[in-house]
C-alpha cells in the first residue's frame, strides 16, 4: 500500500533550502518516492498556512520511513532545518 509524505514549509533562506531540495530529491528517488505536488499556490481552509506544500508518494509506509531515516536524507535535512520552518508527516494511502 502506498504512503505519502505531506510537508508544509516556510523557507527562510532560499539558497540553503535549494541545497536541501537538490539533495532530498535524490534521496527520495532512491527510495521509490515520486513528487505529486510541489506547490506554492494553496487555498488554506483550516490550520496554519505555509507558503510551500509538498506531497510525495512512496511504494509503502516502510519505504517512506526508510527514506526519512536514510543517511542521504538526514544529510539533506540538515540544510532544511537551518533554512525553513516545516511540518512533515507520513500517511497511509487507501490503495
Amino acid at each position: 500500500m502506498a504512503a505519502y509524505w505531506i510537508a508544509h514549509v516556510d523557507v527562510t533562506d532560499a539558497d540553503t533550502y535549494a541545497e536541501y531540495a537538490s539533495r532530498a530529491t535524490d534521496a527520495i528517488a532512491a527510495h521509490g518516492g515520486e513528487f505529486l505536488a510541489r506547490a506554492t499556490r494553496t487555498s488554506w481552509l483550516e490550520g496554519t498556512p505555509r507558503a510551500r506544500n509538498v506531497v510525495v508518494r512512496f511504494p509503502s509506509f516502510e519505504d517512506a520511513e526508510r527514506c526519512y531515516q536514510s543517511e542521504a536524507y538526514q544529510q539533506a535535512l540538515a540544510f532544511a532545518l537551518e533554512s525553513s520552518e516545516r511540518d512533515l508527516c507520513i500517511v497511509d494511502g487507501n490503495d
